[in-house]
């Protein structure tokens, strides 16, 4: 285009510039005819300012002209591809400046119209997610390009197996500017066993405000966002297996183990539990100690710090000492302890000269509900030690009978802690505890 001329004082040249349209990323020209209409040699300077300085240039920058000469200068406009090059009209300004005349500087102007275009630069994080039912997932848009963009998403997947939701549904974005959404994705029915199911989905970005400029012949399709849920199942394959082998040992356990581990138990118990030989065995139908048997007669026994032994008669028959019928009796004695709080004291039965007591029972009494210890010792080989809170009445019993020679001594030692209380509902003033010994006294053979 070939511009008008106009003139302005001396040295003032003609100037004009044509409107251009640029597209950024692209280039444009325009042509700017500088005329000397002054009557000197004169020499002028040529520099755009304005918003357009930064991506125009003239060629040349600098023309001498003659008096009534002109010259053509370009203009070349290369905008970036840039969200910070705003579509819409933009003014373009060259300041031309004479040398000689530098007061007749002019900045002659025109109008740049900037088109619009449209870019999104999306990012869909993280492209795999693992879950049961649902997963999360971010995805952040930035507008590259140089007008504002409302955006929309768009899911698909080859079933309809997910449902898709997005927090916010829409975003506003001023050029250069950034923001996120929340992708959930669920689906409607878990998996219980078996292999993680896949489930592949895209995601669409679209510009509402670009919808007309996507017809364009050339203009470039930016493809879906592609990205994966995989649904893990509820139980993994180990615990399906290791529930299979719980319920193959169970029916084992209950088919065969159990049975073996009864039986032998019941084995067991019949070895250990054997009829006690009764001292003076039943004779023709009569009962122990009234039949016509031979040889009874009563034990004697000596006491120190309880109460005297007690016996009874016997009948015939073998003793558990293996003694023939007649050569033992059934005997017992009783020790009787009574003893202050925090005091030790012991009760004793001798067994007596020419004879040998052997123990099959004893009975222990704690009727007040005393504290503290007991022992109870055979000779000189002790029996038991128990805490006295742990029990109010309390037997042993013995299938062997344990055998004490004479003069030797069945002791019970008592300590007392803390008298208790009797049915009586006062407490005691001193510990009370008794002590019961039975067996067969049977003589010493000689």
């Amino acid at each position: 285009m070939t511009p008008s001329a106009a003139s302005s004082g001396p040295g003032a040249p003609g100037l004009d510039i044509p409107a251009v349209t640029v597209t950024p990323g692209g280039t444009a020209a325009t042509n700017l005819t500088v005329r000397n209409d002054s009557d000197i040699v004169e020499a002028y300077t040529l520099e755009v300012v304005g918003d357009c300085a930064a991506w125009t240039t003239v060629e040349p920058a600098r023309v001498s002209l003659y008096p009534g000469t002109s010259e053509t200068v370009a203009i070349r406009l290369a905008p970036p591809r840039s969200p910070h090059v705003r579509a819409g009209d933009v003014p373009l300004g060259v300041r031309v400046l004479p040398a000689e005349h530098p007061e007749s500087v002019t900045v002659p102007e025109t109008t740049v119209h900037i088109e619009a275009f449209h870019e999104l630069r999306t990012e869909l994080l993280p492209r795999r997610r693992r879950g049961w039912l649902r997963g999360r997932y971010r995805l952040a848009v930035r507008n590259e390009g140089n007008t504002p963009a409302r955006v929309s998403f768009s899911p698909e997947q080859p079933g309809e197996e997910l449902k898709f939701g997005f927090t916010p549904a829409e975003l506003a974005l001023e050029p250069g500017e950034s923001a996120e959404t929340r992708l959930r994705v669920r689906t409607g029915k878990p998996v219980w066993f078996g292999k993680p199911v896949v489930w592949p989905f895209t995601v669409g970005v679209g510009d509402s405000t670009a919808e007309g400029e996507a017809e364009r012949p050339g203009t470039a399709v930016r493809p879906p966002l592609e990205a994966e849920f995989v649904q893990i199942p509820v139980f993994p394959k180990w615990l399906l297996a290791l529930l299979a082998a719980l319920i193959a040992l169970i029916v084992a356990w209950f088919a065969l183990v159990r049975p073996a581990v009864r039986s032998a138990a019941k084995q067991a118990a019949d070895e250990v539990v054997q009829p006690r030989p009764t001292p003076g065995g039943s004779q023709n139908g009569q009962s122990p100690g009234t039949g016509a048997g031979t040889g009874t007669g009563t034990g004697t026994g000596s006491r120190q710090g309880g109460q005297g032994a007690n016996t009874a008669p016997g009948a015939g028959g073998d003793g558990p000492d293996g003694t023939v019928a007649g050569a033992g009796q059934q005997s017992s004695a009783t020790i009787d302890v009574q003893t202050s709080g925090g005091v030790d004291k012991t009760g004793t039965y001798v067994v007596p000269k020419g004879k040998i007591f052997g123990i099959t029972d004893i009975v222990v009494a704690n009727f007040q509900g005393d504290e503290g210890v007991m022992t109870i010792t055979f000779g000189d080989r002790k029996i038991t030690t128990i805490a006295l809170e742990t029990f109010r009445n309390q037997d042993y019993h013995w299938v062997t009978p344990i055998k004490i020679p004479e003069d030797a001594t069945v002791t019970m030692n008592v300590t007392c802690a803390k008298p208790g209380t009797p049915a009586t509902g006062r407490q005691a003033t001193q510990c009370h505890e008794v002590l019961n010994v039975s067996g067969v006294l049977s003589d010493v053979a000689r």
